[in-house]
């Protein structure tokens, strides 16, 4: 309390028992699989598996290497920006092994027509080495009879570790293979100079810059259900992303990459296993959906089969997508097609963002047509949807001129409250909204002035939903209530240090059946 001792006028600053709560996120993806390469900029983290952040496709480029044959986590992750997303984090999956061979380049010359005068290669395998090719300080006494000389330096890890000062191509005591083979622990050079080329009338032969060195292709391995499941403690796979508190979407696109066996079947047994890890970790944080894809190369009979027979899934916090859909192959091969089968998952994913920016989450991601999406693998029919709706598999199918649209929105529960993906979508953003905005209530005096302040934040809060048409009804009090009183926290319940507060509300659902009836009216005589 302030101490008033001498007259006069005085001005005290009282807090609020009210706060705003902002909306959480709820369009923040996570793609969990394999990449082209791993990013190199963390030194913690030398094999890039920890969930890295991505806001665009070109930052998606430059960490993880864009396109790669055997990686279907690229052209999801693309396809999720195409179609709306904005957020990603990355939980790269080591699918390859180090090839064990030196780290090569060919050091280009000035003049192109010399081709790469000098061969560089690593002493140790798989070193991720650069050089540094500079004109020597001397370079303008040349005497006229060779190019000028010329500094090369070895870079690694950010680091200067060698340099090797005034060196030439041509034979003499300053020889580049001479002074560098002799000293060098990082690489070997050979100069690789057709005999027949005159160097005597030339300044300048190694093109100046930096350069790194190629590492060997590596050698793949294969993925089982534990490495994509991961480790917490470890921040990788799955569930390394407990780490991205702020994730709503799962994707696991390069499923059908480890679970194809070599005869070019699917192993179901892993697709299920690894799905079902992915939805346990969706229930157990509460505040994600997983987004499924169905196993490719079948028919909407083996889809019933298989949902209801092998996968058996019952989680109101995944949704599963069929069929998969062509895309334009961003690797064609020579002769190839120029189309490729690719899941669903990450364009999907792409559509529930787009839809929660346009219209909010409250609004099914259906009814919205695909970016990027040339066809589906297999063309489902309304009777033949008629058999996958009410198992919970949402299906994509062409409408003509109207496009190739998302044309289901459930998720994969028995349980008629949480038969929407909206709904599941919409408490998820309310129960993490009220979770994050209301810490400042933490050891703050349980009395009746803090129940009341709670109760206006949270009621200010449902009070917009409802005017922004998320929830049911005609007045606030139809479509919501707020209970914190003396009967939700009597004596017993204060004593232990607990506030409750009851929230309702009453969520919108998606017209899923649109039934007009229509009868004959007779005309009066």
């Amino acid at each position: 309390m302030p101490t008033y001792a001498a007259p006069g006028v005085y001005v005290e600053e009282v807090p609020s028992s009210q706060k705003v709560l902002t909306a959480a996120a709820t369009a923040v993806a996570a793609f969990v699989g394999f990449t082209a390469k791993a990013p190199l900029d963390d030194p913690t983290d030398p094999e890039g598996v920890k969930p890295r952040l991505v806001t665009n496709w070109s930052q998606f480029e430059e960490l993880y290497g864009g396109y790669a044959e055997g990686c279907m986590l690229p052209i999801a992750v693309r396809g999720y920006f195409d179609n709306g997303g904005t957020i990603a984090y990355i939980a790269r999956v080591p699918n390859t092994a180090p090839s064990g061979q030196p780290s090569q380049l060919a050091l280009p010359a000035v003049d192109r027509a010399l081709g790469a005068p000098l061969e560089v290669t690593s002493v140790q395998p798989d070193a991720r080495l650069s050089v540094i090719v500079e004109t020597a300080d001397d370079s303008s006494d040349g005497d006229g009879d060779g190019p000028n000389p010329f500094n090369l330096s070895v870079v690694e890890g950010g680091q200067t570790v060698e340099t090797f000062d005034d060196l030439t191509l041509t034979p003499g005591e300053r020889n580049v293979e001479t002074v560098v083979n002799a000293t060098s622990t990082k690489v070997k050079v050979k100069v690789n100079l057709d005999s027949s080329v005159d160097l005597s009338s030339m300044i300048d032969v190694m093109k100046p810059g930096s350069f790194s060195l190629e590492l060997a292709a590596p050698t793949p391995v294969p993925v089982n259900g534990r490495r994509f499941a991961g480790s917490e403690p470890a921040r990788t796979g799955i569930n390394g992303l407990a780490i991205a508190d702020d994730v709503t979407m799962v994707i696991v696109p390069d499923l059908i990459t480890a679970a194809t066996k070599p005869d070019k079947t699917v192993d179901l047994n892993l697709w299920k296993a690894v799905q079902t890890t992915l939805i346990t970790h969706c229930e157990q944080h509460g505040n994600r959906v997983a987004v499924l894809d169905a196993p490719p190369g079948m028919t909407p009979q083996q889809v019933r089969d298989w949902r209801s027979s092998v996968a058996m899934y019952d989680s109101a916090f995944a949704a599963l997508y069929y069929p998969w859909i062509k895309v334009e192959n961003p690797l064609p091969v020579n002769g190839s097609d120029g189309e490729v089968l690719v899941p669903p998952s990450g364009h999907v994913a792409g559509v529930w963002a787009r839809v929660d920016e346009s219209r909010g989450v409250w609004k099914a991601p259906a009814n919205e047509t695909i970016a990027g999406c040339l066809d589906v693998e297999y063309p489902i029919t309304k009777a033949e949807q008629s058999l996958l709706n009410p198992i919970g598999v949402n299906c994509i199918r062409p409408f003509g001129t109207r496009g190739i649209r998302v044309w289901g929105g459930r998720t994969l529960s028995s349980d008629t409250d949480w038969r929407y993906v909206n709904v599941r979508r919409l408490f998820n953003m309310v129960e993490t909204t009220i979770l994050d905005g209301t810490e400042w209530a933490v050891f703050e005096p349980n009395d009746v002035k803090l129940w009341e302040g709670v109760k206006r934040t949270v009621t200010g809060f449902l009070t917009g939903l409802w005017r922004d048409g998320a929830l049911f009804g005609t007045s606030p009090d139809q479509a919501f209530y707020v209970k914190c009183d003396a009967e939700t926290n009597p004596p017993q319940s204060i004593d232990e240090g607990k506030l409750v507060v009851e929230v309702g509300i009453a969520p919108v659902k998606p017209a899923e059946f649109i039934i007009f009836r229509i009868s004959q009216q007779k005309q009066a005589a």
